[in-house]
């Protein structure tokens, strides 16, 4: 690969080259008009399915998970934490071997750098258990996680559970020893047990300020606990629906921009037409576009309940601008680097730099918008889209 851009996070115009990593990355002179940006390919740790693929599904066709992988591209996506979320045991394997049997077969499959497992282990409470089956729910279980990890291959990389449970910590520490990221979320916790489940070692909240009561206490409760330890990092669906501006703004200046990751936790219809879906086994509907956001929401067909969302990663960026107010070179950090760092992806957490995998996006900035259009996307330096 060999292109040319201006650094969306360091401002500098560069030369990039390389194989499937970067082998050169030179400082040119002063760009002129018209120059394009660059930065490394989006990552999003929290992506149920997309363009009509259901990564809960066992039963989704592998040739469905590739046309996904290649839409995802076009949003300059190049690795992503497929996301199975509560099910039955079965089901939640099946689900896990498929998409194992995707990541080791289809021509992109490397894309999905590992699974996110988000449940079984939840609360069962209404609110705090969001759209997930209540009787799929179960408390955290070792050896289930053992037989997930067989399923997939090895490649469950995050899991999210409530820590309300009693064999949290334990659960948490053995998740930990073994390579895994643990995150809360779907919680209706105490602050001992969140505090105990961070000594733990779980390291993020997943979509902080979703999955939760629609009232609280004003003080405290598991929000405010959670956005001022600093031992936890937080994803944020930045869609102007799961979260209000004002809601993103605080959470992005308790968190700091160094500990906060967006993500998408698109579902199977994102990309698709509005109308009736089945996520696993739950009936959804994707609704218009509605002219306040430009987003579509995804609800449970008996409500008015978010099931996941519809959001691309790109125009994820351009909420973070819009919403809370980031700089370009703020929002693709939260899109690349942290999600790389949280999630421990290899050689994709120093940015643009020698020697990390050449995963590179291309794509134009207006700053009035403000907005991107993704251009080019390379995986591994090999080029996946093209506009």
């Amino acid at each position: 690969m060999k292109c040319t851009g201006i650094d969306a996070i360091g401002g500098v115009w560069l030369e990039l080259s390389g194989g499937a990593v970067l082998q050169s990355v030179e400082p040119l002179v002063t760009p002129g008009d018209g120059a394009t940006y660059l930065a490394p390919g989006f990552i999003d740790i929290q992506v149920n399915g997309f363009a009509g693929a259901d990564y809960c599904s066992p039963e989704t066709p592998l040739e469905l998970i590739e046309h996904s992988l290649n839409v995802q591209f076009s949003t300059g996506v190049t690795r992503l934490l497929a996301t199975v979320i509560t099910g039955g045991p079965d089901a939640m394997l099946g689900a896990l071997r498929n998409l194992a049997r995707a990541r080791a077969t289809l021509r992109h499959g490397r894309a999905m750098e590992g699974f996110h497992v988000e449940g079984p282990h939840i609360s069962p409470n209404d609110g705090p258990r969001g759209a997930h089956p209540r009787p799929q729910v179960r408390p955290p279980d070792v050896e289930e996680y053992k037989r997930w990890q067989d399923a997939a291959e090895g490649r469950v990389k995050l899991v999210t559970l409530s820590p309300e449970w009693p064999q949290a910590p334990a659960y948490i520490e053995y998740l930990v020893r073994d390579g895994v990221t643990v995150s809360i979320g779907h919680l209706d916790a105490t602050e001992a047990q969140i505090d105990d489940a961070v000594r733990a070692g779980a390291t993020l909240s997943t979509h902080l300020g979703n999955g939760a009561h629609k009232t609280l206490p004003r003080h405290p409760n598991y929000l405010w606990q959670q956005l001022a330890e600093d031992r936890l990092n937080a994803s944020f669906i930045a869609d102007g629906i799961h979260l209000d501006g004002r809601f993103l703004t605080v959470a992005l200046r308790a968190k700091g921009l160094e500990r906060a990751v967006l993500v998408t936790d698109a579902v199977m219809p994102a990309g698709c037409e509005p109308g009736p879906y089945m996520l696993g086994e739950v009936e959804v509907q994707l609704h218009a576009a509605a002219s306040e956001s430009g987003c579509q929401r995804v609800t449970l067909r008996d409500g008015d309940r978010l099931a996941g969302s519809a959001l691309r990663m790109d125009r994820g960026i351009e909420f973070l601008m819009k919403l809370a107010g980031l700089s370009l070179a703020e929002a693709v950090t939260l899109a690349t680097r942290n999600p790389a760092r949280v999630a421990r992806i290899p050689h994709r957490q120093r940015g643009l730099q020698p020697g990390e995998r050449a995963d590179v996006v291309e794509f134009e900035y207006d700053k009035s918008g403000p907005s991107i259009r993704v251009l080019r996307t390379w995986l591994d330096g090999e080029l996946v889209y093209s506009r």
